[in-house]
């Protein structure tokens, strides 16, 4: 007969084998051992040994704009072991789909709706993008949910390996697709608005009913988690939040006359253009909308919006009045009439924020990264501001000048996000 000690000891034996069991499994998942996790979410929240920068910087202390935290980032920035150490190569990426499993859990992508209020309230994305598949990655798996629908346009002139790599990645989640129909993107011209309008069909004929659309750029980040993107949405009441005013004098000139593209540039020709059709008036905003599923429908089924789209085709910047003007378009799902009075500036819409060289220091804070076309490529020391803002997204941001900036918005929205369960 065995004995009540024998017993015991090969209970202790079994209970270890089984431990040993699950640290090498997750071992192979690259998912650190953490005991919490049996009990909660704590193996999804980002940690200092997730190799990013946070083993050398606290993200804290940037968060709340500590001088000391903020100087050591740009020292850290400037040195380049410290980029060449947080850098991924594309090549990381074009093979990940013979291992999705091991991707998604090793890259810590959330696999399941963190809520009921999110499960119901789905979202669309359009993501345009043509280089720094890092970059794509890292926001890609900031707005992952699987509840959400993604439509991914790579430039047809993109690298090769920009392509594979980020097929690669589309290719493990089944609610992630190429666009059908991709296209030469050419910078202020058609074929950017047309890249949106290919995704736009695309997700509108999907199966997934989402409520509301975003579109995005590779280096665009959320200033939000998913629940709080949900609730700001629900707050709308089915209206629609985009910069919508009446086009300036000074920009005129880019619906007055036609241009063409030449040698993959946009140039204006000597040739005038009618006036819009049905007499639109042509209102200013830009290319990033928050608009919902009968907006899109109205841009892909009305007569009035397919015959503005026609018309709009050789103009210059067009993604930058088109959504505009639609939205002040009379029963079109979400829109404002077209009096002066429901004019909305991109500070007053939540779709997305953008700091201008020429604003800084009289609209917001100096820009603590550098400037791209005039436009603000974040630094670390503006997430502080950044974080106080009512916007659901910001552009510039860019893993290779300032990826720390990156790092620390993602792990504080992760952390955020788990929270918000409890």
């Amino acid at each position: 007969m065995i004995s009540q000690k024998k017993v015991w000891l090969l209970l202790k034996f079994t209970v270890a084998l089984k431990l040993l069991w699950m640290i090498s499994l997750l071992r192979c998942l690259n998912i650190r051992w953490d005991p919490s996790s049996v009990l909660g979410y704590r193996w999804l929240d980002y940690t200092d040994a997730d190799c990013g920068p946070d083993n050398v910087c606290n993200c804290s202390a940037v968060l709340q704009g500590e001088r000391e935290a903020l100087e050591q980032a740009k020292l850290l920035t400037s040195t380049k072991d410290f980029q060449k150490s947080v850098q991924i190569p594309n090549e990381y990426y074009i093979n990940v789909n013979l291992d999705c499993r091991k991707f998604k859990s090793s890259r810590k992508y959330l696999t399941f709706p963190l809520s009921r209020e999110e499960e119901d309230f789905p979202l669309a994305y359009s993501m345009v993008v043509h280089h720094k598949v890092q970059n794509f990655e890292q926001l890609l798996r900031a707005i992952y949910a699987p509840q959400n629908i993604y439509c991914v346009h790579v430039d047809k002139k993109s690298e090769a390996s920009v392509f594979s790599a980020i097929s690669a990645i589309t290719s493990c989640f089944p609610n992630i697709f190429m666009v059908s129909q991709a296209v030469s993107v050419v910078y202020a011209a058609w074929p950017r608005v047309q890249a949106d309008l290919n995704c736009m069909a695309d997700l509108y004929n999907a199966k997934t009913k989402w409520k509301y659309f975003i579109n995005l750029c590779g280096q665009d980040f959320p200033l939000k988690t998913n629940l709080e993107i949900v609730r700001a949405l629900q707050s709308l009441k089915g209206s629609n939040s985009l910069e919508s005013e009446k086009l300036p004098e000074n920009k005129q000139w880019r619906v007055s006359h036609a241009h063409q593209i030449v040698d993959g540039q946009i140039q204006p020709t000597e040739n005038r253009k009618e006036p819009p059709p049905f007499n639109l008036s042509i209102m200013s905003g830009n290319a990033y909308i928050v608009v919902n599923r009968g907006y899109i429908r109205s841009v892909l089924e009305d007569n009035r919006i397919l015959a503005l789209i026609e018309w709009a085709k050789d103009t210059f910047s067009p993604d930058e009045f088109l959504w505009a003007t639609i939205q002040r378009l009379p029963g079109v799902p979400g829109s404002k009439r077209p009096s002066p009075k429901y004019d909305m500036t991109d500070i007053n819409a939540i779709a997305r924020l953008v700091k201008w060289r020429l604003h800084e220091g009289e609209v917001y804070p100096e820009c603590q990264g550098n400037h791209v076309r005039d436009i603000c490529v974040y630094g670390a020391g503006d997430l502080q501001w950044l974080l106080q803002q009512h916007h659901l997204f910001a552009n510039k941001f860019d893993t290779e000048a300032y990826p720390i900036a990156v790092y620390c918005l993602e792990k504080y929205l992760r952390h955020k996000a788990l929270a918000e369960l409890f």
